[in-house]
């Protein structure tokens, strides 16, 4: 029995060493497929990310385990096996959540720098001169990768294994993240004396009000936009919008207002309390809460009908689609003109009714 495994470990790793390519081909095929069944088949990929998350439990007791395999088959697992099955969880874990970091990642804001992290560490992880030659020597940026990863799978996972919120589910990946990375700054910096504790202490909770600060910089991994619009124009009945504008006059935003219209897709099971905050020339001037729930393959759609504009409107506008915590889902531009530098637009239909105040309009889902 002991000389089976034992070759069959062999023969892996053999092939391991002639066909590396596939196991990078095979942690981009999973994530792609990981997407597409989140997207259609949410129960499904559920499962995938608790098996996803349960290779990271085995990563982080790996010496654990290896002695206990050891004690058991009396034989010591190969250190190459060991190596590979490190890189190939890396590889798994990162492709598994970048195709939802793409499609989340608003490009034109600092959320561009953290998916561009996550891109360079599955590069790395797919380059074995890079991975085995400057990453796993280097006990402390190893972590950081694997720290980073994790982070970015648990942002992932438990908006759809246990429906948490994208702020709970931050808050939830940010402390987990902050606790990792104290044994890992343990190791590369041993606690010889109460002052060296002291600082690693104060760098543990560095790397967690770092993270917070900075959470902007995060894409909401399953939060989505499917369909917006800025427009003078919605049916509340057929829950449709208008055509969408990029430039309006400013009597036109004073005597009818403006809808921000969003289809936003969340896993299914997900409530999610999202705004839209408008802002003017940079200056935030209202922010509207609304409710969403997920499970609309097309999106949970929800508006916010703005009537109440400064007296001179002019100038540049957003609309920035946020979660409670800040983080950006999305962001809405266009611009409000001088009387008579805009062409008219077609007069808007009869308003849907206000829920709280003169700025809000209801939201409506599936």
């Amino acid at each position: 029995m002991r000389y089976t495994i034992q070759r069959l470990l062999q023969r892996l790793i053999e092939l391991m060493k002639r066909y590396p390519g596939l196991i990078a081909i095979g942690g981009f095929v999973s994530g792609i497929g990981s997407f597409i069944l989140v997207d259609r088949q949410a129960g499904l990929a559920s499962w995938i990310a608790v098996v996803m998350l349960v290779t990271w439990i085995w990563l982080m007791l790996e010496n654990t385990f290896t002695q206990l395999f050891s004690k058991v088959f009396k034989r010591e697992i190969p250190a190459p096996l060991l190596r590979y099955a490190t890189q190939m969880i890396h590889q798994e874990s990162l492709f598994f959540v970048l195709p939802f970091f793409y499609i989340t990642t608003t490009w034109n804001s600092g959320q561009a720098i953290f998916t561009g992290l996550l891109t360079l560490a599955g590069l790395v992880s797919i380059i074995d001169p890079l991975y085995y030659k400057w990453v796993a020597p280097r006990r402390l940026l190893f972590m950081a990768m694997h720290t980073l990863a994790l982070f970015a799978v648990m942002l992932t996972a438990l908006p759809i294994i246990l429906h948490l919120t994208t702020d709970e589910s931050f808050k939830l990946a940010l402390g987990t993240a902050m606790l990792l990375s104290f044994p890992s700054l343990a190791v590369s910096f041993p606690i010889n004396h109460w002052r060296r504790a002291v600082s690693l202490v104060l760098m543990t909770a560095a790397i967690g009000g770092g993270g917070w600060v900075l959470r902007s910089w995060v894409p909401p991994a399953t939060l989505w936009l499917t369909e917006v619009a800025v427009t003078t124009e919605l049916d509340g009945a057929a829950r449709t919008h208008g055509e969408s504008v990029k430039e309006v006059s400013a009597s036109q935003v004073r005597n009818s207002g403006l809808y921000a219209y969003t289809a936003i897709n969340a896993p299914r099971g997900l409530d999610e309390r999202i705004y839209h905050v408008w802002q003017h020339n940079g200056n935030e001037v209202d922010r509207i809460a609304l409710d969403i729930h997920g499970g609309r393959k097309e999106g949970y759609r929800a508006w916010t009908h703005k009537r109440n504009f400064p007296a001179d409107p002019v100038g540049r506008w957003q609309v920035r689609i946020l979660t409670e915590d800040g983080q950006i889902v999305g962001v809405l531009r266009f611009k409000v003109t001088a009387d008579g530098a805009a062409p008219a637009a077609q007069s808007p239909k009869e308003p849907v009714a206000d829920q709280n105040s003169r700025d809000h309009t209801g939201e409506v889902g599936q």
